[in-house]
């Protein structure tokens, strides 16, 4: 199984999601986003197998969310990636794909169901 988290590691959570994962016995491909932003393509993809919607994607604390204006629910899809894709900070954290479901998982538990 591939697993690739889209990590943080300054974040709690998100090392808490990578501890889970390798108590599990798998080694996951480690991205860290901030670094090394993912490409719009690979964020359409993850929110496709996401089940969920780009919003589901988005992180507002700590990030220019509001400064952006991305509150504004009229804005479509195309805009929020645009932002995901300028401002990486804004991708919730942690984003674990095993290649068929994506899924922010806060809480940390919620990687569980991916292994």
């Amino acid at each position: 199984m591939s697993i690739t988290i889209y990590h943080n590691p300054n974040c709690g959570t998100s090392r808490n999601v990578l501890a889970l994962i390798r108590d599990q016995g798998i080694e996951p491909t480690i991205v860290e986003y901030l670094k090394n932003p993912p490409s719009r393509d690979t964020l359409v993809a993850m929110v496709g197998r996401s089940g969920g919607s780009v919003r589901d994607f988005l992180r507002e604390r700590g990030t220019p969310f509001a400064e952006l204006g991305l509150d504004n629910m009229a804005l479509g899809d195309d805009a929020l990636f645009d932002a995901l894709v300028d401002h990486p900070i804004l991708l919730n954290r942690p984003v674990v794909d095993n290649g068929t479901v994506a899924r922010v998982c806060r809480p940390a538990d919620l990687v569980l169901d991916l292994l």
